[in-house]
């Protein structure tokens, strides 16, 4: 039975075993009702009235006599024997004898039936019988012994005609309570509702077979998965017995199936959608999965592609050439050589470029991935290059300039040449900015960056700092070249431009330092172009200046006095005085200006013209500006209660995000009213950032605090500034009043300021005033205020009575 088994699991053979085993039985049966009937009445023979009247033609075989012929003798010697078996000795038709065993038996009136049996054919056929017996139920345990397949019969209506243990495993259903029920009881109601079970019948009969799946019921409701044969069951004769039917659960078969096809559709999927072109290989180099997108990198319409040909189609697509394709295969085959995870990067001649990954497989294959890395190499590329050139104008960075300048270097001193940096800054762009707009600055950056870069000549080399600060080197040998490349660079500058409708006229103040007479190092030959830069833009005469070595004392000393100036509030070095403003018509005070003072313990009186600006740069400015708005409102709120005081504030405080708090908090703390301090604030620090300005002074207004626009007449003079914001107060530049008695142009525009301020209602204060042919000018074009050495010195505090008993003017 075992050696049975392997058959068992294969669902066609066995359905055909059990189709042939289910007709088997039928046909044993009625063969065996046959064969017992041939047994019983071999040589079988009726007799009516002692005369043979029918027989079989097994007589023919036995006696060799007709059937009418038989010896009266041995009829009466049956007779005698009373339906005994008798053995009778027979001629045969060659003339020997032959022994059969013969037995007469009553079968009604007159009637009776003459038996007779050949003694071996008895044997025989009770073997044969035996053995069909035998093999009949071998099969029949078999059967019964499988429990993974439902097996069983119909009859010709479809009605169970019996079952096995498979398929009362299978179904639930007992034999008992299945025999004689449709079959049709296993398929749904839809099912039986569109006749399948009958149409599966028909089917069968027709085409001699019917195989199908489908969902099938147990008896307790639930559903699995079946694959069913059907076969017809025929007779000897060909009438139609019934039907073998075999059904087996494939549920879990399906569910893995299903699973597969899943799996199988979501990795295709997945290699479909990839990014990458996907290859697996075996140990012998043949490909065996490849996705779309390997196939849209390279060919792969050989009948068996390798990694061979996947490689050769590359480099063809590269276009390397015949050296270089062999090249290119040495190199995947090196790599395929190593058996570690290895890369290699090849451009292709479409202007691609693939990165190609090998990883070996355990089963000694390969997973290949082609990835299009075009897009990444040209952010890369971006990125490298955004990180060593300015975005505004492409030109190198400080980055690059400094790499750039240390190969110079390298070079001139193993070449015997010499190395000069110019450090270059943009002449009146911060105006250009300001009053024309960024858009224009950046177009003028832009143009002045490719004039330059236009006019360069191999061994030179131009970068940008950042806001309008430039760099540039030469490695030369003689002099003229350095000053032909000078020259190129600020000609180039210096040209007009015309952008978005506007005539822009720039320069350049350059600063030279000389390599090797000047710096033995890059960063210290950049920093002394750079201090070099700044005395040439500090001149009046001369726009490009070579480094000296007592910039360096220059340069020492101005970081030294910063440091200081850092500490001068701790050491209450710093001090301030007041200037005072007088009304011009009626001579009477109407408030003073804060003027800060610094006495260093070691340089003595340091003019505020040189700390101011240092302060500025340094950032000091800040904690020295809250120091003069604290301490000067703290000192006027001590005087007469009509006195105002003016304090001019620095751009950066201006634009510092804490100024209106400090603001509020220093009027807080001292008590001064807010309308006694006033506030003066150039235009320029206005026009930096003028919605941040505008935004901040608004603020400071609505403390209470008024503001006056300092320096008016210079710069920029913008009368749209003043319709942006409106101002206290416009204070005439003190230049104006130098040239007021000598210049007519100087005299016109005072009186236009002044008719400017009557038209806006907006008092004007003079500044500068020092003698009394100006004071009468002022009187008598009807300026509101004035402020100078005739009125009075700036002079601290205590050395001004006139606080507690204002004067008139003489």
């Amino acid at each position: 039975m075992p050696a049975l088994w392997p058959i068992a699991q294969n669902l066609e053979t066995f359905g055909a075993l059990a189709a042939l085993f289910a007709t088997a039985m039928v046909a044993l049966a009625a063969r065996r009702k046959a064969r017992m009937a041939d047994l019983a009445t071999e040589g079988l023979a009726l007799l009516v009235m002692g005369r043979v009247v029918s027989g079989n033609r097994v007589f023919h075989d036995l006696s060799a006599r007709r059937w009418r012929d038989l010896n009266p003798g041995m009829i009466v010697r049956l007779r005698a024997a009373k339906g005994q078996v008798v053995r009778l000795e027979l001629e045969r038709p060659d003339g020997g004898p032959r022994s059969v065993d013969a037995a007469l038996r009553p079968a009604g009136w007159q009637t009776e039936v003459l038996i007779l049996r050949d003694p071996a054919n008895v044997l025989a056929a009770e073997l044969s019988l035996r053995h069909a017996i035998e093999g009949e139920r071998r099969l029949r345990l078999l059967i019964q012994s499988v429990t993974d397949y439902a097996i069983y019969m119909l009859d010709p209506s479809g009605n169970v005609a019996n079952w096995n243990s498979g398929a009362e495993r299978n179904k639930g259903y007992t034999a008992d309570e299945i025999v004689g029920q449709h079959f049709s009881r296993f398929f749904s109601a839809e099912d039986r509702l569109a006749r399948l079970p009958e149409r599966a019948l028909e089917r069968a009969l027709r085409q001699g077979k019917f195989q199908a799946e489908g969902w099938r019921y147990r008896k307790d409701g639930s559903r699995f998965w079946a694959s069913v044969l059907v076969e017809p069951i025929h007779g000897d004769d060909g009438a139609h017995l019934g039907f073998a039917k075999i059904t087996h659960d494939d549920t879990r078969k399906r569910e893995d199936a299903e699973r597969m096809a899943t799996l199988h559709r979501n990795l295709e999927l997945a290699l479909g959608n990839m990014s990458q072109g996907l290859a697996l290989f075996d140990a012998g180099g043949r490909l065996l999965i490849a996705n779309d997108r390997l196939r849209e990198i390279v060919d792969l319409s050989a009948a068996d592609p390798t990694q061979e040909n996947v490689a050769r189609e590359m480099a063809l697509r590269a276009d390397l050439g015949g050296d270089g394709i062999d090249e290119f295969l040495a190199a995947h085959r090196n790599l395929w050589s190593l058996r570690h995870e290895a890369e290699i990067v090849q451009d292709m001649r479409d202007g691609r470029t693939i990165r190609v990954v090998h990883r070996p497989v355990p089963d000694g294959g390969w997973v290949s991935t082609y990835e299009d890395i075009s897009e990444r190499r040209r952010s890369e590329e971006q990125i490298v290059h955004m990180a060593r050139h300015d975005t505004l104008t492409g030109l190198p960075n400080r980055a690059s300039f400094s790499d750039s300048i240390a190969w110079a270097l390298d070079a001139a001193t193993a070449g015997g040449n010499r190395v000069a940096v110019l450090g270059i800054d943009l002449d009146r762009f911060k105006e250009i900015n300001d009053h024309l707009g960024h858009s224009v600055g950046d177009a003028v950056l832009r143009l002045a960056a490719e004039r330059m870069t236009a006019v360069l000549q191999p061994g030179e080399f131009v970068a940008r700092f950042g806001g309008d600060e430039f760099a540039a080197f030469i490695e030369f040998r003689y002099d003229a070249d350095l000053h032909t490349f000078i020259k190129r660079l600020d000609q180039a500058i210096s040209a007009r431009m015309l952008i978005e409708g506007n005539d822009v006229s720039v320069g350049a103040s350059i600063g030279v330092a000389i390599f090797p007479g000047d710096a033995g190092s890059a960063e210290k030959l950049i920093a002394n172009a750079d201090m070099a830069m700044y005395r040439a833009k500090g001149s009046l005469s001369e726009n490009t200046c070579f480094y000296q070595a007592e910039m360096d004392e220059l340069a020492r000393a101005r970081r030294t006095l910063a440091r200081d100036l850092w500490q001068a509030i701790d050491r209450n070095e710093l001090h301030l005085h007041y200037q005072i403003q007088k009304s011009v018509s009626t001579g009477s005070t109407t408030g003073y200006e804060v003027l800060l003072r610094w006495n260093h313990p070691e340089r003595g009186p340091v003019s505020p013209a040189d700390f101011i600006p240092l302060a500025e740069e340094c950032g000091a400015i800040l904690p020295i500006g809250e120091w003069v708005l604290r301490t000067a409102c703290r000192e006027a709120a001590s005087w007469p209660s009509d006195i105002r005081i003016a304090v001019n504030l620095s751009p950066v405080q201006l634009g510092n995000g804490a100024l209106v708090d400090t603001l509020r908090d220093v009027l807080k703390e001292t008590g001064l009213a807010p309308w006694r301090l006033e506030l003066e604030v150039t235009e320029s620090a206005i026009i930096a950032d003028k919605a941040r300005a505008l935004h901040a002074l608004r603020q400071i207004k609505d403390l209470g605090v008024t503001i006056a626009i300092d320096d008016f007449g210079t710069g920029y003079s913008s009368l749209d500034t003043l319709r942006a914001f409106p101002f206290d107060k416009i204070k005439l530049d003190r230049s104006f009043m130098r040239e007021v008695e000598t210049s007519k142009q100087a005299k016109a525009i005072i009186r236009a300021i002044l008719a400017l301020g009557r038209s806006l209602d907006v008092p004007v204060l003079a500044e500068g005033v020092e003698t009394m042919a100006q004071l009468a000018l002022l009187q008598s074009e009807g300026c509101d205020e004035a402020q100078g050495f005739l009125l009075g010195r700036p002079a601290a505090p205590e050395m001004l009575p006139e606080l507690c008993s204002p004067g008139k003017v003489a």
